[in-house]
């Protein structure tokens, strides 16, 4: 066995639902402005004909389950809640066609994307990565992944976030400027996809602030609910 000069960091694993096998997370892709009304809602305009899709990363060590209690995060005076469809990646895959993307589907989870949206923008104003804002310690909250062989492939289906019980995000996975598989196809021409990948799909409209105390609540129709409580 290798010696190391400190301990070597312990998997990330997140719950599967209807099995005790977990799912060992290995990358966090997240897709930016991926509703047209949420990128309005930034300020911004994405037209499909002529645009495509971007990303950010965030570590695996960002990952929180569903039920946790996170502390409001340092350095920011602007932490918004995003609602997320996610799709767990469950084999390898490059330069994946469109029409096979569906095989590397392995299951799928209600994600929140926690974004300090004043570092966020900041960054973006000045031109630089968006990491500060994005890839922070326990910034991708994730629900048990439901199994394909559950799900069946999801297209569409009605997201959905609540803070202490008032609805702020409604929409529907119909709305994603680009589809999973548009998503899966193109971003397999960057990386190879590897099982144990998460995609965050994007977010709708109705990002906003949460402070200490908000409790969220989300959903996406067939694969239940997160929450989390912000201490």
């Amino acid at each position: 066995m290798t010696d190391t000069v400190f301990p070597i960091k312990a998997p990330v694993l997140a719950d599967i639902v209807g099995t005790e096998k977990k799912f060992p997370i290995n990358r966090i892709f997240c897709v930016g402005r991926n509703y047209l009304a949420h990128a309005a809602e930034m300020g911004v305009a994405v037209d499909k004909s002529t645009q495509e899709p971007f990303y950010f990363l965030k570590d695996s060590s960002t990952y929180v389950p569903t039920g946790s209690t996170i502390a409001y995060p340092p350095k920011t005076n602007n932490y918004h809640h995003e609602m997320e469809f996610v799709v767990a990646i469950g084999k390898s895959g490059f330069n994946v066609a469109e029409d096979d993307a569906d095989s590397l589907v392995f299951g799928y989870a209600c994600g929140l994307d926690m974004t300090r949206r004043d570092l966020q923008l900041k960054a973006r104003d000045m031109g630089r990565p968006w990491d500060l804002g994005k890839n922070f310690e326990e910034s991708a909250v994730l629900s048990p992944i439901v199994p394909v062989s559950q799900s069946g492939i999801i297209t569409d289906g009605i997201l959905e976030l609540k803070v202490n019980g008032k609805t702020v995000q409604k929409s529907s996975l119909s709305l994603l400027i680009w589809n999973v598989r548009e998503i899966i196809a193109h971003l397999s021409q960057f990386y190879h996809l590897q099982p144990g990948d998460l995609i965050y799909t994007g977010t709708p409209e109705g990002v906003g602030p949460v402070k200490s105390g908000d409790k969220l609540e989300g959903s996406i129709e067939g694969l239940g609910k997160i929450q989390l409580i912000i201490a």
